[in-house]
């Protein structure tokens, strides 16, 4: 049993922030049902790559360990149904556009009239007020008006799009989960439940805070390769004989001093003290020099036995068997609902009183509908009406 087996949770958010979040709730055993809608396919069921049995991988991933409810909320009917499912699942996230889920009937004060201890967390974009509430936006334009694309990237090319979502899972999915954790927290105190308002846009402020304390204090703003971690020293990424990558940190002076020997430049030890931006760059393009000489397979045979903060540049599959990945069990085999596994990433929360449990990878839309309408106290012949009328899409 996870540690979050006594939580309920309700999921009405669809791309990634929502999902991963509760997806993680879920991972540590939270009971999560995904309402999802029989007429539009969310976007990471139709995204390939697909597995044999066409499951789309990001669903897979997303929809792990949680039951599906096919309900189309503009149906007459289908708020008195999630009206029913709130009296006992008493904390929900939705990532609508501000007072949409007012309009379905199923906004935070219709909820609460019904469960007075209910969680109700809104994932948005920009968050429930100001200018922007309604405004569409994507990971990358979060990034841009919180600043921190101002100082990501190169000089000479600007800033570059990310192959991560910084803002919509740090952000969106990071929010989401520490802010149902801790009005839970706070329920169990007082009694009470809350609105949980999490901006997307709003943490990623919080990923500038270090960048943005050093404007506000110097009244200087971050340049790009102007900083500790920017590319304004030698600490980032460096490329092989072999046209790999090995990446270096090795800024505290210990660490320096070992890389220096490892590269066979002793001569650099000193040099770095009290070094102009100028000079900072002739570093780099000295260590750039020296790294190119030799390929990625020669630098990891001389720094592997070295503890001095240098690593290289793994594809997936090469991280995957990583001795590391593997021993903390990072790469698991998820069953899929219709026999055999897909590998996955696994949770990455060690505790010492449980253990992960992966029920299942993400199961088609609606396929826990009667099940969980049983449990909430639904009889056949009110599901088979409830069919007949339309509310679990035409062909259910």
């Amino acid at each position: 049993m996870g540690p979050l087996a006594s939580l309920k949770i309700l999921d009405f958010t669809t791309l990634l922030p929502g999902p991963f979040g509760t997806m993680m709730l879920a991972d540590l055993g939270a009971d999560v049902i995904r309402i999802e809608s029989p007429t539009r396919i969310d976007l990471v069921r139709a995204m390939p790559p697909f597995d044999d049995q066409g499951t789309a991988a990001w669903h897979g991933v997303l929809g792990r360990n949680k039951r599906s409810l096919a309900l189309d909320l503009k149906q007459p009917g289908a708020a008195a149904v999630i009206l029913r499912l709130v009296e006992t699942y008493d904390i929900v996230l939705e990532g609508f556009r501000p007072g949409v889920m007012d309009r379905l009937g199923i906004g935070y004060e219709a909820l609460k009239a019904v469960n007075p201890r209910l969680i109700y967390c809104a994932v948005t974009g920009y968050g429930q007020t100001g200018p922007l509430a309604q405004r569409a936006g994507h990971d990358n334009n979060y990034l841009a008006l919180a600043g921190v694309m101002s100082h990501m990237g190169t000089v000479a090319d600007g800033p570059k799009p990310l192959s991560l979502q910084i803002a919509d899972i740090g952000g969106g999915a990071m929010g989401a989960v520490i802010g149902v954790l801790s009005a839970e927290i706070q329920r169990r105190a007082t009694g009470q439940g809350q609105f949980v308002d999490v901006s997307m846009y709003d943490m990623a402020w919080m990923w500038n805070a270090l960048a943005a304390g050093e404007q506000f204090v110097s009244g200087s703003n971050p340049q790009r390769e102007g900083g500790l971690l920017n590319g304004g020293t030698f600490y980032g990424y460096y490329r092989t004989a072999d046209d790999r990558f090995l990446s270096i940190g090795s800024l505290e002076p210990k660490f320096w001093a070992g890389l220096c020997a490892g590269l066979e430049r002793p001569d650099l030890v000193e040099v770095r003290a009290a070094m102009s931006p100028a000079a900072q760059r002739r570093l780099r393009d000295e260590i750039a020099q020296t790294i190119a000489t030799k390929s990625l397979a020669e630098w990891m045979a001389i720094f592997e036995p070295l503890d001095v903060c240098v690593e290289p540049v793994l594809t997936v599959d090469e991280a995957a068997a990583h001795p590391q990945a593997v021993a903390r069990d990072m790469i698991v085999n998820v069953p899929r609902p219709n026999g055999g596994t897909q590998r996955q990433i696994g949770r990455p929360l060690k505790f010492s009183h449980s253990t992960a449990e992966y029920r299942h990878a993400g199961t088609a839309a609606g396929a826990a509908t009667d099940a969980i309408l049983t449990e909430i106290g639904y009889s056949q012949g009110e599901i088979e009406k409830l069919r007949q009328a339309g509310l679990f899409g035409r062909n259910r």
